[in-house]
């Protein structure tokens, strides 16, 4: 088994990502599948690339992810800071690069609760005046 050059967690709404680098190609696995096939829709497939990109680091590493929880944006956001945290522990020099663009920093952006006596979070019931 090849050895991890870093790990990272990446965290977003619901969904949280375990990230592994290791020397290869350029490949990206996640949960056992190539990510063109997981993520499907190309947004999403930018969005997992995005630290790679910005850093230089395009088809130098291996990445592999273990992601669950939430739905598949929140999935490619937990990649996204997951890869960012792994590169910058790989080589610290990332950081600048990575934080400028936002992408170190956990989007704690998370869905309201629904209230009692609420349709939703803060949606009423309609008004009857008679």
């Amino acid at each position: 088994m090849e050895k991890n050059l870093a790990l990272g967690t990446g965290r977003r709404k619901t969904s949280i990502a375990r990230v592994y680098l290791r020397n290869g190609k350029g490949n990206i696995v996640v949960n056992g599948k190539p990510a063109e096939t997981y993520f499907s829709n190309p947004e999403h497939m930018f969005t997992v690339n995005q630290p790679l990109v910005i850093t230089g680091n395009d088809g130098k590493f291996d990445i592999y992810i273990n992601v669950k929880g939430g739905g598949v944006g929140g999935q490619a956001g937990a990649c996204r800071h997951g890869i960012s945290r792994v590169l910058v522990q790989f080589d610290g020099s990332n950081s600048s690069s990575l934080k400028a663009n936002g992408f170190l920093t956990r989007d704690s952006r998370m869905v309201e609760r629904k209230k009692y006596g609420r349709r939703g979070a803060r949606r009423r019931f309609q008004f009857s005046k008679r």
